[in-house]
């Protein structure tokens, strides 16, 4: 008969109680990982792979003396230990990207202004949010973890990631319906949250192409494209220019509501 998993390990790391705290620590780092590689400020794409690497190991550091003693034993069986940690890897990106949806809101904001304002282009293309992304989404792209790290936001995800052990124990699956339940409310609330913050520019759009449309009925020998372009580009950045500070706010209030609501749920 084959051996059971504890026996084997206990004599190579030194008894039961150290075998016990290896398992723990492992189911740990299998759901802090692929969470701390996905939130907003500490898991950028741009930043050094060994970095993050390290905050997800000094994290599950962190987290690990709280969770001994509630982690289940270690199972009899390599295939139970594989859907353990399988398990965990699972909730721990679906908590990432939960919490990356509403940074990439502000994202897709800057695709919705950069639209408005005409400067929208094909030969621009983004890892992230497509190939029709623009350099306005990807200044708003690279502002959003600056903000995040600058005004200390990235404690929230943290705490929040603590806090989901309450709710999805170690070595159990995240329950389908509440997962799909919470996903689908933040999706929903995120792309309101980007419309939101571009509201005051398709405003804005709406009343620039009905002048337009106007002009061009008094005087129609007008080269219509030719003056609105120029026209709508140099007013749609001098809008920016005086709504940005209310509109980097307004998303800063709009991130924190949303992890609470999303993850604090």
């Amino acid at each position: 008969m084959e051996p059971a998993l504890p026996s084997l390990l206990a004599p190579v790391l030194g008894g039961e109680t150290l075998a016990r705290g290896a398992w723990a620590f492992l189911l740990v780092l299998s759901r802090v990982g692929p969470a701390m590689l996905l939130l907003p400020g500490l898991g950028e794409a741009f930043a050094p792979g060994m970095l993050r690497a390290g905050l997800a190991f000094g994290m599950a550091l962190l987290i690990w003396p709280l969770l001994q003693p509630v982690v289940p034993p270690l199972p009899e069986t390599g295939l139970a230990v594989a859907l353990a940690v399988a398990a965990e890897a699972v909730t721990g990106l679906w908590f990432g990207w939960l919490t990356r949806l509403w940074v990439l809101a502000l994202a897709m904001a800057g695709q919705v202004i950069a639209y408005l304002l005409g400067l929208a282009s094909v030969l621009q293309a983004d890892a992230e949010l497509g190939p029709q992304s623009t350099a306005l989404s990807r200044l708003f792209a690279l502002a959003a973890p600056l903000v995040v790290l600058s005004a200390g936001l990235y404690t929230l995800p943290l705490r929040a990631l603590v806090a989901l052990y309450d709710v999805v124990p170690p070595g159990t699956l995240l329950p389908v319906a509440a997962g799909a339940a919470r996903s689908t409310a933040a999706v929903g609330a995120s792309f309101a949250l980007a419309l939101q913050l571009a509201s005051p520019f398709v405003v804005a759009a709406i009343v620039w192409h009905v002048a337009i449309g106007l002009a061009a009925r008094l005087v129609p020998r007008m080269q219509v494209y030719f003056v609105a372009m120029p026209g709508q580009i140099l007013g749609g950045l001098l809008l920016l220019a005086v709504a940005v500070q209310t509109l980097m706010g307004a998303w800063r209030d709009g991130l924190v509501a949303g992890w609470a609501t999303s993850l604090g749920g």
